[in-house]
């Protein structure tokens, strides 16, 4: 199936982009914003993604075909990883889901359409109305295709032009979800584009600013920074920094047949996108003095990832990172032969995944990639305290 070119991202990898071929595809985005998607109501928005996302749910949809089979190539996940990303992200995009979005956000799920009232402005009489941007331009940072697709579709929802610059490499689920988008409604498609082009290309993203009314950006805190001091001093500029998630497992969840189904589930986040997204855990917290010990725990977690990676491989990595892993293991090798506190459980001859346990609680950065620290702690309190040195930098705890 060949891709028609409705996208910059479609061009061949060679072709060049020049800030003047940009500026041009910012003012054709709000020329097209006007005349298709300024007039839209919410609720058409909502009824079409809603519908788009279930085509993305049918085993026979045709660039949900193409994106498992050529996935694999162009992204380094493996054809699992990609069809069970894809499966819950698109179950969550329903009708329900993006209205209660809209209300959770705005205050009431009809404020883009028309002034009304949310629950907290009845007492004072109050009326509001939200317009979205009119240029909306997403630099993306990262791999994984999820954060991507959420901007591309509260976008829509605010009737905003977009304009998407993935990092180099990261495009293509992104430009299937547009192009399917595309297919579904062309001139709602015609108000959004793919791009692609390193990073060091800073006039073109300069050309793109000074067409846009927000800018919003993820990535590291450097990368971040560094955009920020282009962002014109009249533009709205949004940031997504770095962030990082752990997991606590009481001792009283520990009981019975729970510690099988906890490592089960553990499982499931840690090989979810290779453990890439701020939502994947760097360490998993076992509270002490349970029928479960800290260890045994990690013992249940690493055979259960040896079954993933039957079922869902990780897929290749590049060689640095693999090397990365390597240097890893060896440390956690050596200090293994030496305490008895410390254990590690790693895939026979691959870097597919590994569990480090450790009586040390203090927070330890993962080098990703299926590479995961079980550590023990008395109580919530000392887990917390031990994960002080990412105050301000945490994603989530899985509890």
């Amino acid at each position: 199936m060949n891709l028609p070119n409705y996208f910059l991202a479609d061009l061949p990898r060679d072709a060049k982009l020049s800030p003047a071929m940009l500026t041009e595809a910012c003012q054709t985005l709000k020329r097209n914003r006007t005349a298709y998607l300024k007039g839209r109501t919410t609720s058409s928005s909502i009824r079409l993604i809603a519908d788009l996302a279930e085509n993305w749910l049918h085993t026979d949809f045709p660039l949900r075909k193409l994106a498992l089979e050529k996935g694999p190539e162009e992204t380094g996940f493996s054809r699992a990883t990609i069809e069970r990303g894809m499966d819950t992200f698109f179950r969550q995009v329903t009708n329900e889901n993006l209205r209660a979005l809209i209300t959770q956000d705005l205050g009431h799920s009809q404020r883009l359409d028309q002034f009304c009232a949310g629950a907290n402005d009845l007492a004072g009489s109050r009326l509001a109305l939200a317009n979205g941007p009119e240029l909306l331009f997403h630099i993306t940072g990262g791999c994984l295709p999820n954060p991507v697709l959420t901007s591309l579709i509260q976008g829509i929802l605010l009737r905003s032009a977009q304009i998407i610059r993935c990092a180099s490499g990261t495009s293509y689920l992104p430009r299937l979800f547009a192009h399917s988008l595309y297919e579904q409604d062309g001139k709602l498609g015609s108000c959004i584009e793919i791009a692609e082009w390193p990073r060091a290309s800073t006039e073109l993203e300069s050309s793109v600013m000074a067409e846009a009314d927000t800018v919003t950006a993820t990535g590291g805190d450097e990368a971040i920074q560094s955009i920020l001091s282009r962002v014109p001093a009249n533009v709205r500029f949004v940031s997504h920094s770095h962030r990082v998630s752990f997991a606590y497992i009481s001792a009283e969840a520990l009981s019975g047949y729970n510690p099988a189904k906890l490592a089960m589930r553990a499982a499931a986040d840690v090989t979810a996108w290779n453990q890439l997204g701020c939502l994947s855990p760097h360490v998993i917290y076992v509270q002490s003095g349970g029928s479960t010990t800290a260890e045994y725990f990690a013992e249940l977690l690493a055979a259960e990832l040896a079954k993933c990676e039957e079922s869902e491989p990780r897929g290749q990595v590049p060689p640095e990172t693999s090397a990365i892993i390597a240097s890893k293991r060896a440390f956690y090798e050596v200090r293994a032969a030496h305490s008895p506190d410390t254990r590690h459980w790693i895939s026979p001859g691959s870097t597919a995944w590994t569990v480090i346990h450790e009586a040390e609680p203090k927070f330890q950065l993962s080098c990703l990639h299926r590479f995961i620290y079980v550590k023990s702690v008395t109580d919530v309190k000392q887990a917390i305290e031990a994960a002080d040195a990412v105050r301000g930098k945490v994603s989530s705890v899985g509890i």
